[in-house]
């Protein structure tokens, strides 16, 4: 890893540092004169975007480095409150119990739907909420049955740290069974390229990951877009959160407070979220 390189990029589970440097933005001027590093960790939805600012604030100011690792919504809050990372990022609001052992302070900065999703070429666009929560429980185990192909159905999770997995089990199931031959993929990435490889396959994505390698499904009627989250009739949706152990403060704080203005709630958008104000 080069420190004055362009980009290393070591999967989701690892860092991805940006080094660069340009021209300066209105948003960004809170950082002119800052050096430092600020790690990032936790869930994998939010690494677009934070990709994209961390390339923004290094593109207009060399001196910062900004690491980016994924390891799901628990890691994230975890390594925050343990101290080994600055900002730890999480798909889920933190509950009660790690808010007051962590000390933790809450940003929300993104609503996000999270969609079921299908190969391509597998003709089912919709299912009602009990079909669903049948198919992950392995009570409905052919796609015949809910009008696709004579084919079984193959099933796909997130690992029990997920933020995605923890809504979508409570919104999308109804803190239903998943059967336990569902196959368990580490990220959003990982979900999209194993539903894209496999024709019989369905899961669940951030709605920000979507995109034409997988096929989104409406349940009960209702399509999961950035319009129907926004509204609130597609009800499989959450907060996207940046946590920090105690009131953050250098660059951290302005990180974060990055997000919130115009150029980073460009971002948020661009990447298929809900800016939250």
């Amino acid at each position: 890893m080069k420190k004055n390189g362009m980009m290393v990029v070591a999967g989701f589970m690892g860092a991805i540092l940006f080094c660069c440097s340009s021209s300066y933005a209105d948003d960004l001027s809170p950082f002119k004169g800052e050096k430092g590093t600020v790690k990032v960790s936790g869930g994998t939805a939010h690494i677009p975007v934070m990709k994209e600012a961390a390339k923004q604030v290094m593109t207009a100011h060399p001196d910062i480095q900004i690491t980016i690792a994924g390891g799901g919504s628990g890691v994230g809050i975890k390594q925050v409150g343990e101290g080994l990372v600055d900002i730890g990022n999480s798909g889920r609001k933190p509950t009660d119990d790690e808010i007051a052992r962590y000390g933790l302070k809450l940003y929300q900065w993104a609503i996000d739907g999270v969609a079921v999703v299908v190969n391509p070429n597998n003709p089912v666009r919709a299912l009602t909420g009990s079909q669903l929560i049948d198919i992950f429980a392995g009570k409905i185990d052919n796609w015949k049955a809910v009008g696709g192909e004579d084919r079984k159905i193959s099933l796909y999770t997130r690992d029990e740290a997920s933020g995605t997995r923890e809504v979508f089990w409570e919104k999308g199931l109804k803190k239903g069974e998943v059967a336990s031959k569902a196959n368990v993929v580490v990220s959003n990435g990982a979900m999209k390229t194993a539903i894209a490889q496999d024709p019989a396959g369905i899961g669940y994505v951030s709605v920000g990951h979507i995109d034409p390698t997988v096929a989104a499904v409406a349940v009960d009627g209702v399509a999961p877009t950035h319009e129907t989250v926004t509204s609130g009739k597609y009800p499989i949706a959450r907060g996207l959160y940046s946590n920090t152990k105690g009131e953050p403060a250098g660059l951290t704080k302005k990180f974060i407070e990055f997000l919130y203005t115009a150029e980073g709630q460009k971002i948020i958008s661009a990447n298929g979220f809900i800016p939250a104000k």
